[in-house]
């Protein structure tokens, strides 16, 4: 430990006209009484706008420019300080641009993540953020220092309290340039992006700024691809659409990320947009996701299992489900006359969910009845597949309600792939999906609406008592015949 005349001795070998400022405008002795004491006066805007004329941004940088000269908490105290400088004060963001403060920032860098020291690194992304909100020029500086090779450097830290400022850096440099958007977009900004996920995938998250910025590149724009797959843990993996069909094994990696997506949309539904690209990429994803996974054996835990494959087939549905809500988010594509519904159903999604959740093992309270009727009957029952996960069934079935939601072609193609009566089937309890008759009830109320040829079939159903149905009842429908046509007809008792 330094004594204070050792601290004192430290301070005068400095020259005079570098740390003088410090002092007089604290009226200080040492650095560090000085630093402390400015950095509380730099947290008001009207402290910050007094010390911008007495230019103390000057000494601060040089104590920057030779940190070997300082100790550790004063160089910490001394980015604190600019830091707080250039807290939305435009005359110290300009200074510390004039004096290439950024340059010395990004010299500073490369010393401190050779050291280790986190703290330091934090508090520089901290200060860089600042500054690239000041502006287009300043964000433009701030880029052409750091990326890409400065940024991808900092990204491997895979810390969570460096990775959140870096994330702000990365977003309010690109957001507002084309030019540099296209550049993150393209290699090797891809590759920064690939490792703040992982370390995000790692470390978890504090701040906001990486949902931005991962909804911006995976949602918005016709990225997502590139970014799954180089989170491939097949190495030789290629960056195209025709690969989705090839792939036998998806990573704990590429699981989180659709997990993470799944959370973003969840939360904040109506307010996102997303690319038509995005839609059918997680549509291809699926039905990959379904080739691979083993339907032999129940699945016995909700979302994550654990096994990659299973997940991803899991988050996919999920994000199938919020972006197919009728509040959900709509396609980018100004051009595109089709919604994301009409998107996926003409890609094939309705078919294809009606199959598989054909082939699934029913419900347990209509798989006993359908023991009896088969022991009755004396035929074998046939084999089924099994939920992976608990909450799969559901998933299937709030998607379908989802797409079928005023949406009348949807409702004929559920009726035309006979799928009316095995909806029907899914409005019940069920305790390996939770809330299933919830989902169940919605899905058939979306199928039926306003649509005759349907109501009529559930009708037809119900007097051949096809089904046992309480489940209509709880619709609030009713099965009566009409007194012209003698035909039986839903009524709505509600």
């Amino acid at each position: 430990m330094r004594s204070a005349d050792d601290t004192k001795s430290r301070d005068f070998s400095v020259p005079d006209n570098v740390l003088e400022p410090l002092f007089v405008a604290s009226n200080s002795s040492t650095l560090n009484e000085a630093l402390n004491c400015l950095i509380e006066v730099a947290k008001t805007s009207d402290g910050r706008l007094d010390l911008s004329f007495k230019h103390i941004l000057v000494p601060l940088l040089e104590i920057c420019r030779s940190p070997l000269q300082r100790s550790g908490q004063e160089l910490l105290l001394s980015i604190k300080l600019l830091r707080n400088l250039c807290a939305g004060e435009i005359k110290n963001q300009d200074l510390l641009v004039e004096q290439n403060g950024v340059q010395i920032l990004s010299t500073l860098i490369n010393s401190v993540i050779s050291g280790y020291d986190n703290g330091i690194l934090r508090m520089i992304l901290q200060l860089l953020g600042n500054i690239s909100l000041a502006g287009e020029r300043h964000c433009l500086v701030v880029w052409r220092q750091f990326f890409p090779l400065q940024f991808l450097d900092i990204a491997r830290v895979q810390r969570k309290e460096i990775c959140d400022p870096l994330c702000m850096v990365i977003y309010t440099c690109s957001k507002g340039s084309n030019e540099r958007f296209a550049e993150l977009l393209a290699d090797p900004g891809l590759d920064i992006i690939v490792e703040i996920i992982r370390t995000v995938s790692a470390a978890g998250f504090e701040e906001g700024w990486v949902r931005l910025l991962l909804s911006k590149i995976c949602l918005e724009e016709s990225c997502f691809w590139s970014v799954f797959s180089k989170l491939s843990p097949v190495a030789d993996t290629e960056n195209s659409d025709s690969n989705v069909s090839q792939i036998n094994h998806f990573g704990a990696e590429q699981a989180f990320l659709l997990s993470f997506l799944s959370e973003i949309l969840n939360e904040g539904t109506g307010d996102i947009v997303v690319s038509k690209e995005f839609s059918s990429c997680i549509f291809g994803i699926l039905r990959n996701a379904f080739a691979i996974i083993d339907f032999s054996t129940k699945g016995t835990s909700s979302l994550p299992t654990g096994s990659p494959n299973i997940d991803v087939v899991g988050y996919t549905l999920s994000i199938l489900r919020d972006i197919s809500a009728s509040d959900g988010p709509k396609v980018s594509n100004d051009n595109e006359k089709q919604d994301t519904v009409d998107i996926l159903v003409s890609a094939g999604l309705i078919k294809f969910l009606i199959t598989i959740l054909r082939d699934l093992e029913p419900p347990a309270i209509i798989k006993k009845g359908m023991f009896q009727t088969e022991a009755e009957s004396g035929t074998t029952i046939q084999p089924y597949k099994s939920c992976p996960y608990q909450g799969f069934r559901r998933d299937i079935v709030a998607v379908i309600g989802n797409c079928s939601y005023h949406k009348e072609h949807v409702q004929d193609e559920i009726r035309q792939q006979d799928g009316i009566l095995l909806l029907l089937q899914q409005c019940v309890t069920d305790e390996d999906n939770p809330f299933l008759r919830e989902w169940g009830i919605w899905s058939m109320r979306n199928v039926l609406e306003g649509n005759s040829e349907n109501q009529r079939l559930v009708a037809d159903l119900e007097l051949q008592r096809s089904v046992d149905v309480p489940e209509i009842a709880g619709l609030g429908l009713r099965v009566e015949v009409d007194p012209k046509t003698r035909r039986p007809k839903l009524v709505n008792t509600t």
